[in-house]
């Protein structure tokens, strides 16, 4: 998987992931975003548009994300999930728990 970062204002930031995000990417991803929030990004947009393919380990570093950034008064926001992210959020009732756009 690749995470391509973009910082469009002081405060946010957006990762665009592209391949599989599965359980040997969830640590590169992790970094990702503990560097970030470091930095004072605390809102979060993360771009699934170009992701094939999610596992439940991936699942739980959205949550734990999306946990932070709201403990830090932030959010965490899901972007064009593409066909095959979008039926394991529906599945699993994750569609819910995020905002996605």
């Amino acid at each position: 998987m690749d995470i391509n970062t973009i910082h469009p204002t002081d405060t946010e930031v957006e990762l665009v992931l592209h391949g599989r995000f599965d359980a040997h990417e969830t640590e590169a991803f992790r970094a990702e975003v503990d560097t970030e929030m470091a930095s004072g990004h605390h809102h979060l947009r993360v771009n699934l548009a170009a992701v094939e393919f999610v596992d439940s380990s991936a699942l739980a570093e959205l949550v734990r994300g999306m946990k932070r950034c709201r403990e830090l008064g932030g959010d965490l926001i899901l972007v064009q999930p593409s066909d095959p992210v979008r039926v394991i959020l529906e599945l699993t009732k994750l569609m819910s728990a995020f905002e996605i756009v």
